[in-house]
């Protein structure tokens, strides 16, 4: 069972709250606070109980871009929270754990970026993850831990399975919810459909493979990347370019989507036209009329118009992944068209990363659930557990 805040003594305790707040940057600051924002909620619920909050989180990957530390998501905590929000540089060390102990009831303090430690980097198993100098140092300052952060929930590491060997674990609100959402799609509305898009293409044909097999899934509409993994796959010739795109993903995805045309043909949806730029224009060009030298950017008209009739039709939606290079003002119509379809229905999930970041993109609202993650999102969908979602079932 996994027990949630409303389980929790909260008063007077010290949390150790794991959130993800690993955004984009620009400049040294926040690009995107979408990721803070999701966590204020639990967050302010814990201060308003008179918690002692140490947070807990990670930005960036060792060697990338935007590896850096957390002043900068500290100073936007703590404008967005009622109750005090400081920063301290360390995340285990002594500096650290006083930092923890000197916190007044109501009061919370943001630790430095738990990758900056090898430990952390590195996939663990629960009991060893316990064991680490990140979880047996800071553990011994703290009453409890929260564990709020689904989007990371698909990893195995200290700051996210550790925890719970060593203190009382609970999920956040966020965490709840996701679970609740994502965890119970076999009990939402029907008929299901499901809106396959974006450059993932191995994950989504996962993600089809398995809905389409445990009969979550009425429909399964294909665009982006992957629609054209399944238009080559039903034997489409689209051109060089984009047939270069698709095997630069995945030599296997075209022969993945083949199979699972052979077992579920009936259901897997295709796209009807594609659109290209020519001259700096946007062009359709039907499936028939195919190939072209131009890569595919977008669905077209009649992509969008069948697909939404089917979208209509159903009581659950559910997204991951644009239907083109939505980036570009040319080829947002198929991913605006088909994700306000889908907003419609009478529940609609969003099963996050790149799908989420379209949404905000084109100022696109009334979803039913939008969830944090996205690799955790596509493990809950294809029926994956998740290390961390495990480490908190006691």
């Amino acid at each position: 069972m996994i027990r949630t805040l409303d389980d929790l003594d909260a008063s007077g305790a010290a949390l150790g709250v794991r959130v993800d707040i690993n955004s984009p940057l620009s400049d040294g600051g926040l690009a995107d606070d979408a990721r803070l924002r999701a966590h204020v909620d639990t967050l302010s619920e814990l201060l308003d109980r008179d918690a002692r909050v140490a947070i807990l989180a990670h930005q960036g990957r060792p060697g990338g871009s935007e590896f850096s530390t957390l002043s900068a998501h500290a100073d936007r905590l703590d404008e967005l929270l009622d109750g005090p929000v400081g920063y301290c540089d360390g995340t285990f060390s002594s500096d650290a754990r006083a930092a923890v102990e000197a916190l007044d009831d109501g009061e919370a303090v943001l630790l430095e970026n738990t990758r900056f430690y090898s430990e952390e980097y590195m996939e663990w198993g629960p009991e060893e993850a316990g064991q680490t100098h990140l979880v047996s140092k800071l553990s011994g300052v703290l009453d409890a831990f929260v564990n709020d952060a689904f989007a990371a929930a698909h990893r195995s590491q200290p700051s996210l399975v550790g925890f719970p060997q060593q203190l009382p674990s609970y999920a956040g609100r966020v965490m709840e919810q996701e679970l609740d959402v994502l965890g119970n799609v076999s009990e939402s509305p029907e008929p299901r459909t499901y809106v396959l898009g974006g450059a993932k293409v191995v994950d989504s044909i996962d993600v089809a493979r398995s809905v389409l097999e445990r009969g979550l899934a009425d429909a399964v509409l294909t665009s982006g990347i992957v629609g054209n993994a399944f238009l080559l796959a039903d034997g489409i010739t689209l051109g060089a370019a984009s047939a270069q795109v698709v095997n630069e993903r995945s030599s296997e995805a075209v022969k993945d989507a083949g199979e699972l045309l052979d077992d579920y043909g009936h259901r897997i949806y295709l796209p009807r036209d594609v659109a290209i730029e020519r001259d700096g224009e946007r062009v359709e060009v039907d499936v028939s009329d195919l190939p072209v030298d131009a890569p595919a950017m977008d669905v077209g008209s009649r992509t969008v118009a069948a697909y939404a009739d089917v979208l209509e039709d159903s009581g659950t939606a559910i997204l991951n992944g644009p239907a083109g290079v939505f980036e570009d003002p040319l080829f947002e119509y198929g991913t605006r068209e088909l994700y306000e379809a889908a907003a419609r229905a009478e529940q609609s999930i969003v099963g996050g990363g790149d799908t989420a970041a379209a949404l905000r993109r084109l100022g696109i609202s009334g979803f039913s659930h939008v969830s944090t993650g996205g690799g955790a999102a596509l493990r809950m969908l294809t029926g994956e557990r998740l290390p961390a979602v495990d480490a908190l079932d006691q």
